[in-house]
Order: structure tokens, then C-alpha cells, then sequence
């Protein structure tokens, strides 16, 4: 009994009634006009007239106004809130293809159509059922009984049953009505094939984007970090024997800082889609800085780039400055203040780099350092070039070496 009652105390149940009473309300603009309409129509059956009025003009315009984009944005906004359900999971937006449109007009005419359905037992079944159960208690006038056919057929204690019985099939009326809409809600005003695509691209686009900018703050402000912690240490430690240097570590550490703040300022440019603040990105024609702040960092430094890494193209330069960027600061975080040795070079149609240096450091400074995203932030750049990446020990496992070749052009 519980559960043949508990629809009737569900709110779902009245918020999708509500849902379908306003899709009643709103076909009425529709009658009106087909009312109006009709007599202008050279027909002369009146049953014509009256499909006319009731299904066929008002049909065609419910339909026509679904063509609306905006109507799909209304209508998905509208089931998503009232039905819920499989409903729930619509994400309101315009129609941006033919096909969404038409699947929006059908579905706009079946949610008027409905509602006025329900609308009209909600307005006469309740009163009807009221005058059943009633009915035994009042002396009804004969005349009425007979014309409801129920004088010295119907014993009047079968009306109260009539009664709660109509009132149970309205309240199964609705939530079959509100639960079928729920379900084919998602079909009529869920996005196309063609739509869903669009947005994983979008999605795509968006997460390659969130990435691309991640990489650009580990690669930059991490070598920064890792650069200044290493000087700050040096610093640290000849500050009494070594004032000159300590000196020349402070000004390389606010170098670096500053550095990292116009990376930084860079990269918040681009999330806030402020041109102004959008800096050039450094290329290959930078290195020379970058390996200055290094050496001064305490790492001994071997580097040998040719001079027609220069001329490489900017996209190509941009990532591989980030590369080697990168590899240097892998072999601060994890091998300390070990040698490392770089070489650059153009070979043909494709651009060279190696770095490598010891695995081992020894007095333990800056092993372990890091998230360990390096590696995967190289591999990344290396793919949208479509180049090639080796990196791992190196021969007896006492070297760590990174091999990289990027092509020059998108066609080599």
C-alpha cells in the first residue's frame, strides 16, 4: 500500500506534472491561432476543421517554433530542472545542426501535446471524482443520477470507489507521462554526433592547452627554483671566506628570479587571454643566459652548439630551448652539482641535442629533487614535433644521457 502511494508523495512526480501543465499552458497560443486561422480556409467538412484546429495547424507551428535554436537551450533547461531522471544529465545549450533542430520541433510539439493532455484530466478528473465519492452522502436530484446512468443500476456505494479509482488513473496518467518524457528527453534535446565530436575536440584542445601551459611553469620556474636553491647554498656557504662570490651567486639568484617572474608573468598572460602581458617566449638565441645562470650555479658545464642552431625555425626553437631548459635542470635535481655535457647541432633536415652527466653526486646536494614530470614534460614536446627521445643510463649505468632529434620542418 506504502508503495502504491509513494508517487503520490514523490516530488518528482509533481515537478514533472508541472512540466508537462506548462507545456498545456503553452500550446494554448497555438488553438488560438489555428481558431483564428480555419474560417480563412476554403473547407467545408467540419470534422476537417476541427483536426485542423486541433492537431494539424497547431502541429506544424509547434514544430516550426522548435527550428529555433534558443528553443532546445529553453527546453533542455527546462526538462533538466522539472524531470529529472535520465533528464538530469542534459547540458542546456542551442541547436548548432539541422538535425538537432529537428529533433528539437518534434520533441517541443510532444511536450505541448502532452501537457495539454494532462493539463485537461488534472481540470476535470478531480471534481469528477470528488462528485463519486460524495456521491452516497447527497441526495442527489434523480434526474442527474439517470443521467450518469447509475439509477437502479449502480449501487451508490460503488461511486466512492469510481471516485478513488479515477483519481489512482490520473495519478498513474502522470507519472507514466512524466517518466517517458524523462527518458526521451535526453534523445530529442541531447547533443548530435556531430556535436558530441565538436566537444571532445574542444575538451581536447582545452586539456592540450592546460597542459602546454603546466609545461611551461615546470620547465621554467622550476629550473629557476632549482638553480636559485643551488646558489642560495653556495652562497650560503662562502658568504665569510668568499664575499665575491657570494656576491656574484646574489646577483646570479636575482637574475634567475627575475627570470622566472616573466616566465611566470608570461604564462598568466596567456591564462587571462591578456595580449599585453603574453611576453615572446625564449628561443635558442637565449641559451647563452641559461648557461651562464648554470655554471654559476656550480655546475661544471661542457656545452658545444653549433651556430646554425641559431637559424632553426621559432617553433622549433621555442621547444628545444624548453628541452635542454629541462635536462639541465633534471641533472641540478637529481644529480647535484655533477659535470654536464650538452651538444646541439643541425644535421640535415633535423636538429641534434644530447645531455648527459654522472648519476652519481657526491656530497648528495640536490638528489631526489623534483616531481619527477620532467621526463614526461620532454617526452610531450618531443611528440607534438613528432621527433624521437632516448633517454636512460648510458653504457656501465654510471651516465644518464637524453638523445633528442626534432625534425625541422612538419614534413621531414
Amino acid at each position: 500500500m506504502i508503495r502504491l502511494l509513494r508517487p503520490l508523495i514523490e516530488r518528482t512526480t509533481w515537478r514533472r506534472w508541472s512540466h508537462l501543465v506548462v507545456g498545456g499552458a503553452l500550446l494554448m497560443p497555438y488553438w488560438f491561432l489555428a481558431i483564428s486561422l480555419t474560417p480563412v480556409l476554403t473547407i467545408g467538412t467540419q470534422v476537417v476543421k476541427i483536426l485542423l484546429i486541433l492537431l494539424v495547424l497547431p502541429g506544424a507551428a509547434t514544430f516550426v517554433t522548435g527550428l529555433v535554436p534558443t528553443v532546445r537551450l529553453l527546453e533542455a533547461s527546462l526538462a533538466r530542472e522539472l524531470l529529472a531522471g535520465p533528464a538530469a544529465a542534459l547540458v542546456p545549450g542551442s541547436a548548432r545542426s539541422w538535425e538537432s533542430r529537428v529533433r528539437t520541433g518534434a520533441w517541443f510539439g510532444l511536450h505541448l501535446f502532452a501537457g495539454v493532455v494532462i493539463s485537461g484530466l488534472s481540470l476535470t478528473v478531480p471534481p469528477f471524482a470528488f462528485v463519486l465519492v460524495v456521491g452516497p452522502l447527497v441526495g442527489w436530484d434523480a434526474q442527474f443520477l439517470e443521467s450518469w446512468g447509475m439509477r437502479d443500476t449502480w449501487p451508490l456505494w460503488t461511486m466512492p470507489i469510481a471516485g478513488l479509482a479515477s483519481l489512482a488513473a490520473l495519478l498513474a496518467v502522470i507519472v507514466l507521462a512524466g517518466g517517458l518524457l524523462a527518458r526521451l528527453a535526453p534523445w530529442f534535446l541531447g547533443p548530435s554526433a556531430a556535436e558530441r565530436l565538436a566537444d571532445v575536440q574542444a575538451r581536447a584542445v582545452k586539456l592540450a592547452e592546460r597542459n602546454r601551459l603546466a609545461r611551461e611553469l615546470h620547465d621554467s620556474v622550476g629550473h629557476a627554483l632549482s638553480v636559485v636553491t643551488l646558489q642560495a647554498g653556495a652562497a650560503g656557504r662562502v658568504l665569510d671566506s668568499d664575499p665575491a662570490f657570494a656576491r656574484e651567486a646574489l646577483s646570479a639568484i636575482e637574475e634567475s628570479a627575475r627570470a622566472a617572474l616573466e616566465d611566470l608573468d608570461h604564462v598568466l598572460g596567456l591564462l587571462r587571454e591578456d595580449p599585453s602581458r603574453t611576453a615572446p617566449q625564449p628561443t635558442l638565441a637565449d641559451l647563452g643566459r641559461l648557461l651562464e645562470q648554470t655554471r654559476i650555479a656550480g655546475v661544471k658545464l661542457d656545452s658545444d652548439v653549433a651556430p646554425e642552431v641559431g637559424h632553426v625555425p621559432a617553433a622549433v626553437s621555442r621547444e628545444a630551448y624548453r628541452i635542454v631548459q629541462e635536462g639541465l635542470t633534471n641533472a641540478l635535481r637529481h644529480a647535484g652539482k655533477v659535470p654536464v655535457r650538452l651538444r646541439l647541432a643541425v644535421v640535415g633536415e633535423r636538429l641534434e641535442m644530447e645531455i648527459s652527466n654522472p648519476l652519481g653526486a657526491p656530497d648528495g646536494e640536490g638528489r631526489g629533487h623534483g616531481g619527477g614530470r620532467g621526463l614526461d614534460g620532454i617526452r610531450e614536446r618531443v611528440t607534438v614535433l613528432r621527433g624521437d627521445l632516448a633517454a636512460g643510463p648510458d653504457g656501465d649505468a654510471d651516465c644518464w644521457r637524453v638523445r633528442v632529434s626534432l625534425p625541422l620542418r612538419s614534413g621531414a
